[in-house]
């Protein structure tokens, strides 16, 4: 079966009105170009294409802080 692999983006917050997750990568046939997406489309490409999405978890440190 392939995989998605999915992060939270780290400048996402609650109620924002981007999309909220990365495509971090991709194994098997599938190949996805948008490097952000929201949770129900990538739910709806994985339903559609019988993938599995994999959710890694956030380093809650981030980019930048000490």
């Amino acid at each position: 079966m392939d995989k998605i692999f999915v992060r939270e983006r780290s400048k996402a917050i609650e109620g924002d009105k981007r999309p909220r997750y990365r495509v971090i990568g991709t194994s098997g046939a599938i190949k996805i170009t948008a490097k952000h997406v929201r949770k129900l489309e990538i739910e709806e490409i994985a339903k559609q294409t019988g993938c599995e999405v994999v959710y890694l978890d956030r380093d809650k440190e981030g980019k930048g802080k000490p």
